[in-house]
């Protein structure tokens, strides 16, 4: 892996890290406003304190070394879940608020394509 590689990686891997992170925890700790922005998108309160245990633990994977199949599992899940709050800004009509989601969606696209080869699932063929 080429040095620039690498810095691209863990600069995105970190902002996506901290974003994550910063965001799970406004909502494990159900800040008002959070509620009653969710709310408007016409998800549950009970969906929170979920969602942002998931974004903190994802963080962990990623950040970890090994599991590699763990990570793309973490990826996969902020990818779902980013993409999916574009989608329910889009739906509600509130686009003015789909900036943040759309950024960490796209430092999840960045981080998962230039992380390194130890980080990468490798996938075996049994055909052999």
């Amino acid at each position: 892996m080429s040095k620039r590689n690498k810095i691209i990686y863990w600069i995105a891997t970190l902002w996506l890290s901290l974003g994550m992170v910063s965001t799970g925890i406004v909502q494990l700790m159900k800040v008002k406003g959070e509620g009653d922005f969710t709310a408007h998108l016409g998800y549950p309160d009970y969906l929170l304190p979920i969602l942002g245990t998931w974004k903190i633990l994802g963080v962990v994977a990623i950040l970890m070394p090994k599991f590699a199949l763990l990570k793309e599992w973490a990826y996969a899940g902020f990818f779902f879940a980013m993409s999916g709050a574009a989608f329910s800004h889009i739906a509600a009509g509130t686009t003015k608020e789909i900036g943040p989601c759309l950024l960490l969606l796209a430092l999840t696209v960045i981080s998962w394509y230039f992380r390194p080869a130890d980080r990468r699932l490798v996938l075996v063929n049994i055909n052999k």
